[in-house]
């Protein structure tokens, strides 16, 4: 919750760009509740300087929330007993029901979940000098302030994690289907889930792909496209038993089951890479289920 408060100046200043420091910062950590701390520190440390010695605020703010997030990654690597996991790190979901050409662009511009697992590899200088010119334009000259190097030098930390971002077989850069055609493949995996049609399924899953399953008791990960599609039918069709709909999930195409009552019942994510499906993520936790904020049931 913020503590701003829309009546002052420096308030409103802070408060239009809100929205574009939250993003830059969930980029470089993959969660919205890390995001927020990082922003929320970004507002004390300008409530406490003030707005009129800063001559380029936009800019200003976004050198705070990059310092702050390269102390958070840095910190994570120091302790190695907390890993980034195979979880669904946030869950935002959508309606999936506008199948026009701007909601393609819309799916094509997001930053998944296959991304941010990609992004988690790269080191904290690398990550920064990526995101920030990558994704939202920030000059070289600017992050090199931010690293303390020059920006020939942040140049290079940003090709350097260009060219891992683009070998990794999971980052959306690889080919990938349109956003309409990844729906497609989606609505037949579901389709022979429903039907229980195994040899539909191993169609459309790539033969390593991975399920990743998070519980209320943990986190299960299934590998191959045989174990996946051995389970697919039951656990798709204990959601069809109620009620679904199509969703983007963190803007991967997904699908969201409720019970009769009203209940979700679960949330699931796929990664479609060259026509088939190369990772799904689905959510069963009750818990976090009832805390996501979830379309309406269709």
């Amino acid at each position: 919750m913020s503590d701003t408060s829309p009546a002052d100046p420096v308030s409103e200043a802070f408060e239009a760009q809100r929205d574009r420091l939250r993003a830059v910062a969930y980029r470089m950590l993959g969660s919205q509740a890390d995001a927020e701390d990082v922003v929320q520190e970004a507002w004390l440390r300008l409530s406490r300087q003030g707005t009129a010695t800063i001559d380029n605020l936009a800019g200003w703010l976004t050198t705070v929330v990059g310092r702050i997030s390269l102390d958070v990654l840095r910190s994570r690597r120091a302790r190695p007993e907390a890993p980034y996991d195979d979880r669904l790190a946030e869950l935002v979901v959508t309606a999936d029901d506008r199948p026009a050409p701007e909601d393609d662009v819309a799916l094509a511009d997001s930053v998944g979940v296959a991304l941010l697992v990609v992004l988690e590899s790269l080191r904290p200088s690398e990550r920064l000098a990526f995101v920030l010119h990558d994704l939202f334009a920030v000059p070289f000259d600017e992050i090199g302030r931010i690293l303390g190097r020059s920006a020939d030098a942040a140049k290079m930390l940003a090709s350097r994690a260009r060219g891992k971002v683009r070998a990794n077989p999971q980052e959306p850069g690889r080919p990938r289907a349109a956003g309409r055609e990844q729906r497609e493949v989606v609505q037949a995996f579901l389709a022979a889930a429903h039907g229980g049609d195994f040899e539909g399924l191993l169609r459309v899953l790539d033969p390593e792909v991975k399920l990743t399953v998070d519980t209320s008791d943990g986190v299960v990960v299934v590998l191959g496209a045989t174990k996946v599609a051995a389970g697919a039918t039951a656990r798709v069709a204990a959601g069809a038993a109620a009620r679904g709909r199509a969703v983007l999930v963190n803007g991967l195409p997904g699908f969201v089951s409720w019970s009769e009552d009203g209940t979700p019942l679960s949330v699931m994510a796929f990664t479609v890479v060259d026509g088939r499906i190369v990772a799904i993520s689905t959510v069963i936790d009750p818990a976090r289920l009832a805390s996501t904020d979830l379309p309406d049931p269709a």
